[in-house]
C-alpha cells in the first residue's frame, strides 16, 4: 500500500466567543488537513492544529516540512506497516506535528483498506464518551459554560482549567459543582500555573473539593519532587505537557505516574499508541486529551479514544472543543448525545468533508 497522492490544505474556522488559553487569547483557529490516498483511490485524513505556542509551526513552515522532509522520507514505501513507517520517520528531528499527522492518515488508510472504520479495526466502541473543557474565566461565567454543556449534551465529565490563583479556582470549582451536581467528575488542569512549592498544597485543595484528577499542577518533571506528589496524593496526576513522547512515558512511569495524557493531535496515534502500551504494562490510565480540534479533527482523534478500554481510561476524551467552533469543514458536525459521541460507521473518512466549506475557509497556503 502506497502513497500515491497527497495534500495538505490549510484553513481557518471563527470561534462563539473569545477563548482564554493558558499561553494564548484567541477568537478563531488555524487547522491543517492532510490527505494521502493510495493507488486504488482510498484515503486517509488527518487534522493539525496550528498554533504558534502548541505545535511551534505556521501554515507555511508545516507546508515546507510536509513537501522537504516528511513526504520525500516515505516516497515509494509501503505504508500498511506502522513500525516501517516510524522507522522511515525517525531520522527527521523535531517535526513532531507534520510526523504525527502523517501516521494518523496512515492509519485511517490501513483501516479503510481493511474496510472497516479505524474505532472498529482497533476493536474499540461506536460510542465514545467525552468531557467539556472549562477554559479560564471568572467562576461564575465558568459555571454556566459547564452547566450549558451539561443541559445541552448531557456531559458529566468536564476539563476545568485551573491557574488563577488558588482563591478563585476554588470558588470556580464550586461555582461549577452547584451548577452541575454531585455526579459531575472533575479534571483541574492548571498548565503547570503553581510553583513546585505549592503543587502539594493545590492537590489538597482539589482533594478538599472532590476532584477525580489534577492535570499538570505544576511544572512536572520524572524526578524525586514528582514520586513525592504521586504518592501525597489519591488523586491521579495526569501528566501531559512533559510527556510527548512514549520516553517521556517511560521516565515518568518508573516514578510512578498513574496517568498520562496522550494527544493524537498533538504527537500523531503511533505515539499515542506507544504511550497507551506502555501505561497499561506499568497499571497507569490514559487521557486522550485535546488539541483545540475542529469536527474534522474530533472524528479522527476519538478513533484512537475509542480504543481505549474503560479500565485504562483515565478521565473521558476531551475532543469537545469543536462546540466552540462557529463554522466547520464537515458535511455533519458530530452529535453529543447523554454525554457520549456516536463514531461514524463508514470506512471512508472522505465523506466527512464538505468541500465546498473547505473552499470557503481554505488559506492561500498549500503543500
Amino acid at each position: 500500500m502506497k502513497i500515491a497522492r497527497w495534500s495538505l490544505d490549510f484553513y481557518r474556522l471563527a470561534y462563539r466567543r473569545q477563548v482564554v488559553w493558558a499561553n494564548a487569547i484567541e477568537d478563531a483557529g488555524v487547522y491543517a488537513l492532510l490527505r494521502i490516498e493510495s493507488e486504488d483511490g482510498l484515503a486517509g485524513l488527518a487534522e493539525g492544529t496550528v498554533k504558534a505556542t502548541w505545535s511551534g509551526v505556521s501554515p507555511a513552515s508545516l507546508a515546507a516540512a510536509f513537501k522537504d522532509l516528511v513526504m520525500p522520507a516515505v516516497a515509494g514505501m509501503d505504508v500498511s506497516d506502522p513500525q516501517a513507517l516510524r522507522q522511515a520517520l525517525a531520522p527527521l528531528p523535531e517535526n513532531r506535528l507534520a510526523k504525527g499527522m502523517l501516521e494518523s492518515a496512515a492509519w485511517m488508510l490501513r483501516a479503510a483498506h481493511a474496510g472497516q472504520p479505524l474505532w472498529q479495526l482497533w476493536g474499540g466502541r461506536q460510542d465514545v464518551e467525552v468531557a467539556w473543557t472549562v477554559t479560564r474565566q471568572p467562576p461564575e461565567a465558568m459555571a454556566r459554560d459547564a452547566a450549558q454543556a451539561a443541559e445541552r449534551h448531557g456531559i458529566r465529565a468536564f476539563k476545568i482549567k485551573g491557574g488563577q490563583g488558588m482563591d478563585t479556582d476554588r470558588q470556580a470549582l464550586r461555582a461549577i459543582r452547584r451548577a452541575v451536581g454531585d455526579g459531575a467528575i472533575f479534571n483541574v488542569d492548571a498548565n503547570s500555573a503553581y510553583d513546585r512549592g505549592t503543587a502539594a498544597a493545590y492537590l489538597r485543595l482539589l482533594e478538599d473539593e472532590g476532584v477525580q484528577a489534577a492535570e499538570d499542577p505544576c511544572a512536572l518533571r520524572p524526578d524525586a519532587h514528582f514520586e513525592a506528589l504521586q504518592h501525597g496524593t489519591r488523586l491521579p496526576i495526569i501528566v501531559d505537557s512533559a510527556c510527548t513522547t512514549a520516553a517521556d512515558a517511560a521516565l515518568f512511569l518508573e516514578r510512578g505516574a498513574r496517568a498520562l495524557s496522550a494527544k493524537p493531535g498533538r504527537i500523531g496515534m503511533a505515539e499515542t499508541l506507544a504511550i497507551g502500551e506502555l501505561a497499561a504494562r506499568h497499571g497507569a490510565g490514559v487521557a486522550t486529551g485535546i488539541y483545540a480540534e475542529s469536527a474534522l479533527g474530533t472524528l479522527v482523534n476519538l478513533q484512537q479514544a475509542a480504543a481505549v478500554s474503560p479500565q485504562a481510561c483515565a478521565f473521558p476524551a476531551e475532543q469537545t472543543f469543536f462546540l466552540t467552533l462557529s463554522e466547520q469543514i464537515v458535511a455533519r458536525t458530530p452529535l453529543i448525545r447523554q454525554g457520549c459521541v456516536a463514531l461514524p460507521a463508514a470506512p471512508d473518512p472522505d465523506g466527512w468533508i464538505d468541500r465546498g466549506l473547505l473552499d470557503r475557509y481554505r488559506l492561500p497556503i498549500a503543500a
